[in-house]
């Protein structure tokens, strides 16, 4: 690469540990546990994942692939396409990779977030074999530094027996800072996590690892990836307007001051519409306890929104890919990237008092939500944080809009065909026709204002007769019709849409 690597590795007994990707990949034998690092499309190692990759097409084994959140293409795609991996824990977002689960070909644990590094210290997802973490440099004190995401890279390195370090010689050398490592004692040995508040730092810059772990170091010259993001439209723009009206009517009565309080927000297009529009709106000040950055953080620091963000990763379009460098070094005494099971630990939420909101597939008039699967049977992405978040959260919001698929599905329906979020950790629904606090309200009470506040008119009557019909023939606390609780889904299956009696014509 023509480069001076003591720039990068600056403790010597590293320095001798220089591998190809292809030597590295030779390591690892069938029925091994890789732990990875990687959140959303950031910081995940490139070019081992792809030696590694190349060699499942010539050769018969499979590993269980851990790591914080989904990979890119060059590590969840690539290793799907190939064939190689058994099992995969606890988040996934790839295309390639969600059709295998769906057809049977490979395993999937959807698990939230928080608890994976809890799982792997206990020692119930087997041992880690080899951790496999990107980095921007190892210092003078032998610490690992992150690129743009820590997730569960910490508890990786901690528990493997063998480590490999990507050393990305392309990462933005103003990452060595960032970060805020802290890995907790096993359980009924810890205390509490002294942080309270979100911009208080308690840990290392970088990750500690014994030198004598490391088999390898891997460079890489591949910069980061950069994350589909959509800008906002009319119908997105509306859905954070109603959002912010509900913040609104919480200051006017006297339940949040105009500084909120620190905010979660979850990943994609919606939630980063919300945040853009939050530009213009009367709140400042704000902090961000968060597991994901998007675009719109950086705006709104500009835009004096809000003075801290932490969070456990990036997630950014190819624009501020470009600038990431010249980004960090403006906004660096303002952001902090710590562990995942730090960013979305309970303890710490519930202390903040984090507002969260997060994007569902389908609400139910009764509040459940559904975060992962389509039609209950086939897995989109997972559950990720938004569990974490919505049992322990201050305010716990799910934002969407009230129509899909060109109005044949509507996101509110009579039961949700799978259930990740129950009733009881749901506040607030929030649609580009309006929002509806459920909070203090008793289940037909919330029923009837879910369908009137945010249902599409399209489906607004459709729901009121099932409502009104449960509660005739059925009745009871919760009245459900169990032979037409999922006739929506039924008639969508077999007709294309979610009206009943309508059938759409290909």
């Amino acid at each position: 690469m023509g480069i001076d690597l003591s720039q990068f590795i600056r403790n010597k007994a590293f320095l001798d540990k220089v591998v190809s990707a292809e030597e590295a990949a030779s390591w690892i034998k069938d029925g091994m546990n890789l732990g990875m690092s990687g959140f959303t499309l950031f910081g995940e190692p490139k070019e081992f994942p792809l030696a590694l990759s190349e060699r499942g097409k010539k050769e018969d084994f499979k590993v269980n692939l851990y790591t914080g959140a989904s990979l890119g293409p060059t590590a969840d795609q690539s290793m799907a396409e190939a064939g190689i991996i058994n099992l995969r824990v606890p988040y996934q977002g790839n295309p390639v990779m969600r059709g295998k689960i769906n057809n049977g070909e490979m395993f999937y644990i959807d698990q939230h977030l928080s608890h994976v590094a809890e799982e792997v210290r206990k020692g119930t997802l087997g041992k880690i074999d080899y951790a496999i973490i990107e980095a921007a440099a190892i210092t003078e004190d032998g610490l690992i530094i992150p690129t743009g995401s820590v997730g569960n890279s910490p508890i990786f390195v901690q528990e493997a027996e063998n480590v490999i370090i990507e050393l990305n010689t392309t990462a933005p050398k103003e990452y060595e800072g960032l970060h805020d490592i802290v890995v907790l004692e096993e359980q009924g040995k810890r205390r509490e996590i002294p942080m309270y508040s979100v911009g208080e730092r308690i840990g290392e810059v970088g990750i500690k690892v014994d030198p004598a772990k490391v088999k390898g170091i891997v460079l890489s010259e591949q910069p980061d990836i950069p994350s589909p993001l959509f800008e906002p439209n009319e119908e997105t723009q509306q859905i954070a307007n109603n959002l912010l009206d509900f913040f609104a009517g919480e200051v006017e009565a006297g339940r949040l001051s105009e500084s909120l309080a620190p905010l979660q927000s979850g990943v994609g297009s919606v939630a980063n519409a919300v945040l853009n529009g939050m530009k213009d709106s009367q709140f400042k000040d704000i902090e961000v306890y968060s597991e994901v950055l998007q675009d719109g953080i950086f705006d709104l620091i500009d835009a004096g929104v809000v003075k801290f963000a932490s969070a456990t990763a990036f997630s950014l379009s190819k624009k501020r890919v470009e600038s990431l460098g010249e980004d960090l070094a403006k906004y660096k005494d303002k952001i902090v990237f710590r562990p995942q099971e730090i960013s979305n630990h309970p303890e710490l939420i519930r202390r903040l008092g984090v507002i969260s909101f997060n994007t569902p597939i389908e609400v139910d008039i009764y509040g459940n939500v559904n975060s992962t699967h389509v039609s209950g049977t086939r897995v989109m992405n997972g559950i990720g944080g938004s569990g974490d978040f919505a049992r322990n959260a201050r305010i716990t919001t799910f934002v969407t809009s009230s129509l899909a698929k060109g109005g044949a599905i509507s996101t509110i329906v009579p039961f949700v065909s799978h259930v990740d979020h129950t009733e009881h950790d749901v506040d607030v629904i929030v649609t580009e026709q309006g929002y509806a606090d459920i909070r203090g309200l008793a289940p037909i009470q919330r029923a009837e204002k879910i369908i009137e506040n945010c249902a599409h008119p399209q489906y607004k009557q459709q729901l009121r007769d099932y409502l009104e019909e449960a509660k005739a023939k059925v009745g009871g606390h919760t009245p459900h019709m169990l032979d037409k609780a999922f006739s929506w889904h039924t008639n969508l299956k077999e007709n294309g849409t979610m009206l009943l009696g309508e059938k759409v014509t290909k």
